[in-house]
């Protein structure tokens, strides 16, 4: 099905089952422990070996020696790999790391070898045995040491261009009587997520079967036929459950590629879960920047000129955070500037975490818009709605598809009590606590991509939906249901959904906030299709048939649904494709976070007390499982706010905290009451389905709105992200 015009009316609207909050259909597997997380595939007739990662001990260099003489005599070990035996290895086209040193290492813990055994912990025992011997170089690991020199980014497939340029931006940003610049830093920050990364690789002969932990089928399966040279066609992943990803499992990482190199060596299935360090060290994260923001606006508080320079370091070849992507969308003015820049560095990769580009950038730009509006003396909510635009400001030729976004501040303001704040820092207190109110805007894409998906109709009236789309947490086996079981007039009792089977329709999985507007559209095509074989069954004249309640209807006559199945199971397959429609119309997402906090005025402790999202994000296709993923934004907001860093040894290039105990993530005693609302609005130019992802919308705005709120508490701006006490205590108010 081919989707170019904007949707009418369709089945969707009724909204008997979509736009409902309904339970997740997956919940009794998983609060019984039931759902099969990668790790927990097991058979017993497998001969499942374990393999255990040597990661390498330095952070630049090459490998001289391996001594293996002590690691093969120790007990249950199978085989150990190597560069020496692994054979070739290529990389895939998302991520640039190279899974195995082979010798050179181009970042610590790199894998240097896998050591795979009867048991895990023969695998471990013996891995410590593995000896080896290092030629260290010198690398680069301080990007602050870099902030003069790295040079801009070449053009890439992600991250947006590198550099832009409206107007006159130096001129305009020179004549304007208010200015801001400033410059901004976010650290390296980990996926953190709760499950491992994991994987039990099987060799058939020449086929490959892996029970595995990863968010895009798609791109697993052709990266890890370009890693080990082999074609897609042998290739079958299976990820049904993923324990949380945010980006650090879009596609495949080093358990994924080391596990069918250790099975294919070992000659039998390997199981290989990453060790927590490893999770840190050897794979992906989000990198560091460095950004600097220019705001110009007239005595009344129009922008006239607007410019964000952003900086990260990679891997040679990698890819740019678009911090600057935020910018180039959100707000009016008339002359504008955008640069991408990045240097090299000898560490882990950075690469996709939840919503790349506008978490960070936004942590920058709208702080700077909080500085203006102080500046200018305006309320910061009134100087967001004065700049707010309906066109594409790059592009003013393009409308935005829909953009309520002065709808989100101004609901946001009410429900907050925005009302009773007050403008001047340090002027609340409740006891010891100094207490203040931030806000800020919030923007991220509204991306979506061709999926495609079966459906099955059997004699019991049960509808089966397959397709590869994954579930990282965010509901998508419920909205899935919801879909079908809407346009095939049944309950979702009667749905059963079937997901993360590479064997199954092609999805663009889960990331970028493009999976549930992406796959309901595909489950939409292939509902279309299956009402018009059972319309054709039942000898109804398909666009005239109503399906509701379990049955298909026209006129006086009724019929169950199941009965156009009776001869035999109904299955049919297609694939929603998209037009130009994005080219048409600017397709975003937009809200509005607020946050109260207080600040302890002898020690400098930050809590946060209250904290609400406005989001605005198309059709909510299920009202409580988009919630839970708005609140866990906002969780992972205040994280990155107040104490997410992975600290960067820069003599000897690695992180330090890698381990959850190291490094930080909120926990129940930091996190109060939240609160987020949807805008009720529709979307047409995106699907028939008419809704957006909301994901990562949760997220972007939420660390800045905390920042503002500190500083309206205290009258300390801090602009080093995480937020902590130690950069307060020397610059507290006297009266405290």
């Amino acid at each position: 099905m081919k989707f170019d015009t904007p949707a009418g009316i369709n089945p969707i609207d009724r909204l008997k089952v979509v736009g409902q909050p309904l339970d997740r259909v997956d919940g009794p597997l998983k609060v019984t422990g039931t759902a099969p997380y990668a790790s927990d595939w097991h058979d017993p007739q497998a001969n499942l070996a374990y393999g255990f990662i040597v990661g390498a001990g330095i952070g630049k260099g090459r490998v001289v020696a391996i001594d293996l003489i002590a690691a093969n005599a120790a007990p249950g070990v199978v085989a150990i790999v190597t560069h020496e035996n692994a054979g070739t290895l290529g990389k895939g086209e998302f991520y640039v790391q190279r899974f195995l040193a082979a010798p050179e290492i181009d970042h610590y813990h790199q894998a240097v070898a896998v050591v795979v055994a009867e048991t895990f912990e023969q695998a471990r025992a013996a891995a410590a045995l593995v000896k080896v011997k290092y030629a260290r170089v010198e690398g680069s690991f301080d990007l602050s040491a870099l902030v003069a020199t790295a040079p801009v980014a070449e053009a890439g497939q992600f991250g947006g261009k590198p550099e832009t340029s409206v107007g006159d931006f130096e001129a305009a940003f020179a004549a304007a009587p208010v200015k801001v610049d400033e410059t901004y830093t976010t650290p390296d920050q980990a996926h953190a997520m709760m499950e491992p990364h994991a994987t039990i690789a099987s060799w058939d002969g020449d086929r490959l079967t892996c029970h595995t932990a990863i968010q895009q089928m798609n791109w697993g399966v052709r990266d890890l036929a370009k890693t080990l040279g082999i074609t897609k066609d042998k290739i079958r992943l299976v990820s049904p459950y993923i324990g949380g990803g945010f980006g650090g499992k879009g596609t495949v990482q080093t358990d994924l590629a080391l596990a069918a190199v250790a099975a294919r060596v070992a000659r039998r299935p390997v199981k290989l879960a990453l060790q927590r360090p490893m999770m840190f060290n050897a794979t992906i994260h989000r990198p560091a920047t460095v950004q600097r923001i220019w705001i110009g606006a007239t005595m009344d508080g129009r922008i006239t000129a607007i410019g964000h320079d952003n900086l990260n370091g990679n891997l040679a070849g990698g890819r740019t955070e678009p911090s600057t992507a935020a910018t180039r969308s959100f707000y009016a003015g008339a002359n504008r500037m955008t640069r991408q820049r990045l240097a090299v560095l000898d560490l882990a990769e950075g690469n996709a975490m939840r919503a790349p580009g506008e978490a960070p950038g936004l942590m920058a730009l709208e702080i700077a818009m909080d500085e203006m509006a102080e500046k200018l003396g305006m309320d910061p909510v009134a100087f967001r709605v004065l700049n707010d635009t309906q066109v594409d400001p790059e592009h003013p030729e393009m409308p935005f598809s829909t953009r309520p976004f002065v709808e989100c501040l101004r609901t946001g303001a009410g429900r907050f009590g925005w009302d009773r704040r007050k403008a001047a820092p340090a002027s609340v207190r409740d006891g010891r606590w100094l207490v203040g109110m931030g806000m800020a805007g919030a923007i991220r894409a509204a991306k979506i991509a061709k999926s495609g998906a079966r459906v099955r109709l059997d004699a019991r009236g049960v509808v089966t939906v397959e397709t590869d789309m994954t579930d990282i947490g965010t509901g998508s086996y419920t909205i899935v249901a919801q879909t079908a079981a809407e346009m095939m007039g049944v309950g979702i009792e009667r749905v059963i959904a079937r997901l993360g089977d590479s064997d199954f329709p092609e999805s663009p999985g889960s990331g970028g906030q493009q999976g549930a507007p992406s796959v309901t559209a595909g489950v939409y095509a292939a509902c279309v299709k299956l009402r018009e074989a059972v319309a054709q069954r039942l000898g109804f004249n398909s666009a005239d048939a109503i399906f509701s309640d379990g049955e298909v209807r026209l006129g006086n006559r009724a019929v169950p649904l199941g009965d156009a199945a009776r001869a035999g199971d109904i299955v049919v397959e297609d694939t929603m494709e998209f037009g130009d429609l994005s080219k048409r119309f600017a397709q975003q997402t937009f809200g509005a976070h607020f946050a109260e906090v207080g600040v302890d005025a002898d020690t400098g402790e930050i809590r946060v007390r209250r904290m609400l999202a406005v989001c605005a994000a198309g059709r909510i296709l299920n009202p409580k499982t988009a919630r839970s993923q708005v609140i866990g934004g906002m969780v992972m907001g205040v994280g990155a706010a107040l104490m997410e860093e992975m600290a960067v040894d820069t003599k000897r290039g690695f992180f330090v905290n890698h381990d959850l105990a190291g490094y930080e993530v909120p926990v129940h005693a930091d996190i109060p009451h939240l609160d987020a609302i949807f805008v009720d609005e529709v979307d047409p130019t995106m699907s028939p389905i008419k809704a957006k992802g909301v994901g990562e919308l949760g997220l972007v705005g939420v660390a800045p709105a905390v920042a503002n709120a500190i500083y309206n508490a205290t009258g300390v701006r801090v602009r080093d992200y995480p937020i902590t006490l130690d950069k307060l205590l020397d610059r507290m108010p006297d009266a405290a």
